[in-house]
């Protein structure tokens, strides 16, 4: 008889482990299916590059095993499924049937669900990385069950699962994370600004950015450097300047003020004697970052902003029949003399001065630097040849709607005015 007590009370204990060890196993499973799989790649692998150094380390463990999703989700269910189905059969032989049922759903809920997801959810990379040896060894033996599910799973749902955020959700993001946010974010307001102002940048185009041709300062082609015009240039404080011929929208060139530092106001020289360096011409459709890459290649940091004409409905709205006549671009170019009459083509379009660019970045391969390199092939390929040369020919279907400068582009970027010297005088003013 006491052999018999002895051996009942054996197994007692042993049943009572075996059920604390079930409840430990489901527990481990249901906050290992909360830990790792609410992680993504993508955010495993940002903190495995940019993550504290404790995070980096945990993270490059989990990757591996995290890369096989489905896989690894099958078998963390399969396991928890197994614990909590083996958890009454040993609990019965203890207590009743309604004992066991009540005391498993309790231990499940309790100590199998809701104590190791809270737990999980706050420490899981930490949880997961320790345990990654144990859980490689879990799959390996679920493999003849779990692989040909996740196989199936990887069919109808896909490989991977995408946790890229939008542009808008980016941007709403990073106003989470800004320190205004009261969230516990590092982000500064002026960081938020600058990068909300990237993401919003290929959104915008041209017309956004541009200065209409109304409020442009340009000067005429035939005006003479007097007193008068070099003062007033001095007194808009712009770094260049755009020159028209006959009339302000139509802008063929434009100067550097700094080229006007030898010019003397007494000798009163005509704009066309002095540099005048071409302009590109960009539509008004243009996404900025094209812009900004434009500008980047160091040909000019301004640009004319042009709107497409429907020939068509000019052709409609005329009443005569003859063909329409290009009007040609007249520029003095002998300063005693009369004006001279000539027919102008166009040495090279927007597009042509594009492809000039790159082709002349890749067969330039002399020079110690990109930037040598550049200004030793380009340093006179943008001036505007006028004595003995024609000037280029305006496209009748183009009018000028505005100029943008690399100012214009990077204030969209900071969403914010940048003011120089001279601004800030008219502003006192």
């Amino acid at each position: 008889m006491a052999v018999e007590y002895r051996c009942c009370d054996t197994n007692f204990f042993v049943h009572i482990v075996i059920v604390f060890l079930l409840v430990l196993f489901a527990g481990l499973m249901s906050g290992l299916t909360l830990g790792l799989m609410s992680m993504s790649l993508v955010d495993l692998e940002v903190l495995a590059k940019s993550g504290t150094p404790t995070d980096q380390k945990h993270a490059t463990k989990i990757l591996p095993i995290v890369k096989k999703q489905h896989l690894l989700l099958c078998t963390l269910l399969i396991c928890n499924a197994l614990a909590m189905e083996a958890l009454p059969i040993f609990l019965d032989s203890l207590v009743s049937a309604w004992g066991a049922i009540l005391i498993s759903v309790t231990l499940i809920l309790l100590f199998g669900e809701i104590i190791p997801q809270s737990v999980c959810s706050r420490y899981g990379l930490a949880i997961g990385a320790s345990v990654v040896p144990f859980v490689r060894v879990l799959v390996w033996i679920c493999f003849p069950v779990a692989y040909p599910i996740s196989k199936l799973l990887d069919f109808l749902l896909g490989h991977g699962h995408v946790a890229l955020f939008r542009r808008a959700e980016l941007k709403t993001l990073v106003d989470l994370h800004g320190n205004e946010a009261g969230k516990g974010g590092e982000l500064t307001h002026d960081e938020t600004t600058i990068i909300a102002g990237a993401l919003e940048l290929t959104e915008k185009t041209a017309s956004d950015a541009m200065t209409p041709i109304s409020d442009t300062f340009v000067v005429d082609i035939n005006a003479k450097l007097d007193r008068e015009l070099m003062n007033m240039i001095l007194e808009r404080g712009h770094s260049r300047v755009p020159v028209y011929y006959e009339q302000p929208t139509n802008i063929i060139g434009l100067i550097l003020v700094k080229n006007l530092l030898t010019v003397h106001p007494e000798d009163e020289m005509p704009v066309k004697n002095v540099t005048i360096r071409r302009i590109p011409r960009v539509p008004e459709t243009m996404p900025l970052y094209d812009i900004l890459n434009e500008f980047q290649k160091g040909h000019s940091h301004m640009a004319v902003v042009v709107r497409q004409i429907n020939k068509m409905d000019e052709q409609s709205a005329g009443n005569s029949n003859h063909e329409r006549t290009v009007k040609d671009l007249k520029v003095d170019v002998d300063a005693e003399g009369p004006v001279q009459e000539k027919i102008l083509k166009t040495k090279r379009s927007l597009q042509k001065w594009k492809s000039l660019s790159t082709g002349g970045n890749n067969n330039s391969n002399r020079g110690n630097t990109p930037r040598s390199k550049k200004w030793t092939n380009y340093m006179y390929a943008d001036i505007l040849e006028i004595d003995g040369n024609h000037l280029p020919k305006v496209p009748e279907e183009e009018v000028a709607v505005g100029i943008i400068t690399m100012e214009d582009v990077i204030e969209e970027l900071l969403q914010e005015e940048i003011f120089d010297e001279t601004d800030h005088i008219f502003q006192d003013s």
